[in-house]
C-alpha cells in the first residue's frame, strides 16, 4: 500500500496542489511551504487511518459505510464519490494533457488528454494485481524528474528568495490550506479499497500508508510552490507556465535545459498520470455498485466506459480555466467528504469502540438492512453538517456571507466540527432507544466477506 499511495503522490497532482499557492492565491513560497508541511502533517493521518479497515474489514469503502449511514442511507456517500472521483479523473487528465502538449507542437491539450485518459482506461482492464505491480515501479520516473528539476532550477529558486511578496492574508492562508486537505481527503472513501486483499493480521498499515503519504505530498507540493513563486523571475519558466495556467508547461519549461533528456522526463512524468488516474476508475465501480443492487448486478467495466465517456469532453472543457476547475473541484468534494469522515471516525471511535471484532463489525450482516444502523442520524448529520459550512464557503460559482467578511474558505472545518457533534448526539440516542440489531457475531474469519465487491475488474 505504500507504493500505491507513494506513486499518486509523487505526480503532478500533488505539485500542481503545491502551485495553487502562489498562482492563485497570491502567498509567497515560504508561506506556501509552512502551510502545506501543517497541513500534510495533520490530515495524512486521516486517509491512513481509514486505510487500516481494508484489511480488517475486508470490505471496500462504500460497503463500509453502511455500518455508519445504514444499507440505503450508504448510497448518498457512494454517489457522491463517483462524482469525486470524476472530479480527480478531469484534473488529473487536464495535468497529463498539459505536460504532453508542451512537448510536442503536434499536440494539443485536448489530444493529450484522450491520450492520458486512454491509457488509463487500458491499464484499468488489468486489476489490481497489475495495477499494485504498476504502482511499485511507475514513481521512479516522477522521483528522476524533480531531482532533475530542483537540480536545473536551484539557481532561480535560490534567488527567488530575496524577492518581496506581499504579507499573507488570513483569507489566502485558510482558503489554500482548504485546498490542500481537500485534497488529502479525497483519499478517505478509498484507501481501504486498496488493502482488502491483504491479510487482517497485517501490522503497521497505518505507518505505512501515512509516510506514503506525508513524504510524497509534501515534497511534491513544496516543489510545486518553489517554482510557481519562482516563474514570474524566470521568463522561460512565464512563458512554459502560461499566465499561471499549464502546470504541465511550467515542468516542461524547468526541465528545457536538459534538452532531450528534459522532453523524455516530461513525457513520462505525463505517462505516470494513468497511475493517477486508474485508482480512480477502479473505484468508480465498487462506489457505483454499492448505491443499489441493480448497479451491483451491472459488470465494473460497464461503470468504467460510462467514467470515461464522460471524462473526456468535461476534462477538455476544463482545461480552459485550469485553476478554477482545480480549486472548484477540489473543495466541493473537501467539503462533502470532510462531513463523511467525521460520521465515520465517531461511529467507529465512540460506538465501536475502536475495534475491529466480529461484536464491534458484524460483518456478515452488511448486505442486511434490518441488522444495520437505520442511516437517519447519519443523513440528518451531513444535511446539519453540510448546511452549517455553506455561510463559509469561497468558491468561482458561491461566497458565503461570512467567508465574504475575509475568513477565507474554512467550509470543510465547520462541516467536519458540526456533522461529527450531530451524529454523536443522534446517534446515541438511537442506540438508546433501540439498537439497530439483535444480530450475533458469526464465527468465521474476522472481517472477510465473500460480495460483489470483491475481486478485480
Amino acid at each position: 500500500m505504500f507504493p500505491t499511495f507513494l506513486i499518486h503522490n509523487s505526480s503532478l497532482d500533488s505539485f500542481s496542489g503545491g502551485t495553487a499557492g502562489p498562482a492563485f492565491f497570491g502567498l509567497g513560497v515560504r508561506d506556501s511551504i509552512v502551510i502545506i508541511l501543517i497541513v500534510d502533517l495533520v490530515f495524512c493521518a486521516l486517509p491512513a487511518i481509514l486505510a487500516v479497515f481494508g484489511p480488517k474489514l475486508g470490505m471496500r469503502s462504500m460497503v463500509q459505510s453502511r455500518f455508519s449511514w445504514g444499507y440505503y442511507g450508504a448510497a448518498i456517500p457512494s454517489l457522491l464519490n463517483v462524482f469525486s472521483l470524476q472530479g480527480f479523473l478531469i484534473i488529473s487528465c487536464i495535468l497529463g494533457g498539459q505536460a504532453l502538449a508542451s512537448i510536442s507542437s503536434h499536440l494539443d491539450v485536448s489530444l493529450g488528454i484522450v491520450i492520458i485518459s486512454l491509457i488509463s482506461l487500458v491499464l484499468t482492464f488489468c486489476g489490481y494485481r497489475v495495477v499494485h505491480w504498476y504502482q511499485s515501479v511507475a514513481w521512479v520516473p516522477n522521483v528522476v524528474a524533480f531531482i532533475t528539476m530542483l537540480a536545473l532550477g536551484y539557481p532561480q529558486l535560490h534567488e527567488n528568495q530575496s524577492v518581496s511578496v506581499p504579507p499573507a492574508t488570513p483569507a489566502a492562508v485558510l482558503s489554500f490550506a482548504s485546498v490542500l486537505a481537500s485534497s488529502i481527503l479525497s483519499w478517505c472513501t478509498i484507501t481501504s479499497d486498496y488493502g482488502v486483499y491483504h491479510s487482517p493480521a497485517t501490522s503497521s498499515i497505518f505507518i505505512y500508508c501515512y509516510l506514503g503519504f506525508l513524504i510524497a505530498t509534501f515534497t511534491s507540493s513544496a516543489l510545486g510552490a518553489a517554482f510557481a513563486a519562482a516563474a514570474p523571475s524566470v521568463a522561460a519558466w512565464s512563458a512554459g507556465f502560461d499566465n499561471s495556467s499549464s502546470v504541465g508547461g511550467l515542468v516542461f519549461a524547468v526541465l528545457g535545459p536538459a534538452g532531450a533528456f528534459g522532453t523524455f522526463l516530461t513525457a513520462m512524468v505525463a505517462l505516470s498520470i494513468p497511475s493517477s488516474c486508474i485508482l480512480a476508475m477502479y473505484s468508480v465501480g465498487t462506489s457505483f455498485m454499492t448505491v443499489h443492487p441493480w448497479f451491483a448486478a451491472v459488470p465494473r467495466w460497464v461503470h468504467v466506459l460510462i467514467s470515461e465517456g464522460v471524462l473526456v469532453p468535461v476534462a477538455i472543457i476544463g482545461a480552459r480555466k485550469f485553476y478554477t476547475t482545480f480549486v472548484d473541484i477540489l473543495n466541493v468534494i473537501g467539503y462533502w467528504v470532510a462531513v463523511f469522515v467525521a460520521i465515520v471516525l465517531v461511529e467507529h471511535i465512540l460506538f465501536r469502540r475502536a475495534s475491529f471484532t466480529e461484536a464491534a463489525y458484524p460483518v456478515t450482516s452488511w448486505a442486511t438492512p434490518s441488522l444495520l444502523p437505520s442511516g437517519i442520524p447519519a443523513m440528518l448529520a451531513f444535511l446539519c453538517g453540510c448546511g452549517a459550512l455553506v455561510p463559509f464557503m469561497s468558491q468561482a460559482f458561491y461566497v458565503g456571507p461570512i467567508a465574504h467578511m475575509g475568513t477565507g474558505d474554512i467550509g470543510i472545518y465547520v462541516g467536519f466540527v458540526v456533522a461529527g457533534i450531530v451524529y454523536a448526539v443522534l446517534r446515541g440516542t438511537e442506540k438508546w432507544w433501540g439498537p439497530e440489531s439483535k444480530v450475533r457475531p458469526a464465527s468465521g474469519d474476522v472481517g472477510r466477506p465473500q460480495s460483489e465487491f470483491q475481486g478485480d475488474l
